[in-house]
C-alpha cells in the first residue's frame, strides 16, 4: 500500500509541476511554427509571476491577478514582436535579452515595492476544484481530478492547440509562414500579422504559467521563481518536434522525473540533493539531444521577413 502512496504522489506533483511548463510550451509552439524563436520564456514567466501576485495581493482577486499575468505576458511578447519583426532584430540575441530584462525588472520592482522581510506577503491560492465521480476513482482520480482550474485548463488546450494548428485556416497560415513566409505573402497571407498574433499569444500563455507559480502553487513571489522553466520549455518544443501532443508527452516526462527527486529528497536517500536537484535537467538535456538530430524545425525558424 506504501508503493502505491508512493506513486500516486508523484503522479500528482508531476501533473501540478508540468502545468506551467506547459503553458510555455504550447506558446512556444505557436510562436516557432510562425518562424519566431522565442527565448525570452523565462522572463516572460517572470514578469508573468509577479503581475499576478501584485495584481491578486492589491485588488484581494485571484482572478483580476491572472488577467494581470496574462496581460503583462501579452505586452512583453508584444515587445519581443517589435524587436524580431518591426525592427527585425536578431532573434536569439532579443530574446536573451527579453529573458534578462523580465528577470531583472520583476526582482527590482518586487523589491522597490514590498522592500526587503523576513517573511514574504502572500495571497490565497488558488484552490482544488474535485471533479465529482471522477475525483473518487481510486489510483487515477487522485492524479488528474484533484487540482485547481489551471491544471485544468493546461491540459485541455493540448488538444485544442493541435486542432488549431492542424485543423484550421489559421493554423494553417502559421504553418506557412513559418515554412516559407515569402510564398504565403504571395498568397495573400498578412506575415507580420500572423508572426505578431504568434508572439503575443506566446508570451499570453507564459504570463499565464507564471501567474500559475505565484497564485496556484505557492502564493507568493520570489525572485527567480521561474527556476528555469521557460529553457526547459524551449527544449521541450524541439524534442516534441513542434507538435502539441508529443510536446506534452515531453512535459510530463520532465515533470515525473523532477516530482521524483523531490520525492527522494523528502524520503532522506543518502544522495546529495545537488545530484537529485540538477536530474531532471540533465535527463532532458540528454533527451533533446538525442531528438535534435531527428527534429524538422520550421524552414524559417529564427530568420527575419522583409517583404520586397
Amino acid at each position: 500500500m506504501e508503493e502505491f502512496s508512493f506513486a500516486i504522489s508523484i503522479f500528482t506533483a508531476a501533473v501540478r509541476i508540468s502545468t506551467p511548463i506547459l503553458f510555455a510550451v504550447l506558446g512556444e509552439i505557436f510562436a516557432e511554427r510562425s518562424g519566431i524563436l522565442n527565448l525570452g520564456l523565462e522572463g516572460m514567466m517572470a514578469m508573468g509571476a509577479l503581475a499576478g501576485f501584485m495584481g491578486a495581493f492589491y485588488t484581494n482577486n485571484l482572478w483580476f491577478g491572472i488577467l494581470a499575468g496574462i496581460a503583462v505576458g501579452g505586452l512583453i511578447g508584444l515587445l519581443m514582436g517589435i524587436m524580431t519583426i518591426g525592427l527585425r532584430l536578431n532573434q536569439t540575441v532579443a530574446g536573451i535579452t527579453t529573458t534578462l530584462f523580465g528577470l531583472g525588472l520583476s526582482a527590482f520592482l518586487f523589491r522597490a515595492i514590498f522592500g526587503i522581510f523576513m517573511s514574504p506577503p502572500r495571497v490565497e491560492r488558488f484552490s482544488p476544484i474535485h471533479i465529482p465521480v471522477l475525483s473518487q476513482i481510486p489510483l487515477i482520480g487522485p492524479i488528474f481530478f484533484q487540482h485547481n482550474f489551471f491544471v485544468y485548463v493546461a491540459f485541455l488546450m493540448v488538444p485544442v492547440c493541435s486542432v488549431i494548428l492542424f485543423k484550421t485556416t489559421i493554423g494553417l497560415k502559421i504553418r506557412a509562414v513559418g515554412e516559407n513566409p515569402r510564398t504565403a505573402d504571395t498568397l495573400g497571407v498578412n506575415v507580420y500579422r500572423i508572426r505578431y498574433l504568434c508572439i503575443i499569444f506566446c508570451g499570453v500563455l507564459a504570463g499565464l504559467g507564471g501567474a500559475y507559480l505565484s497564485l496556484a502553487e505557492l502564493g507568493f513571489f520570489t525572485e527567480g521563481m521561474s527556476a528555469g522553466r521557460g529553457w526547459i520549455a524551449i527544449a521541450i518544443v524541439i524534442f516534441g518536434k513542434w507538435i502539441p501532443s508529443r510536446a506534452f508527452l515531453g512535459t510530463v516526462f520532465f515533470s515525473i522525473v523532477d516530482s521524483l527527486q523531490l520525492r527522494l529528497q523528502a524520503i532522506g536517500i543518502a544522495v546529495p540533493y545537488q545530484f537529485l536537484v540538477m536530474l531532471p535537467y540533465v535527463l532532458t538535456i540528454i533527451v533533446m539531444v538525442g531528438a535534435y538530430k531527428r527534429a524538422g524545425a520550421p524552414s524559417s525558424l529564427g530568420i527575419p521577413y522583409k517583404r520586397d
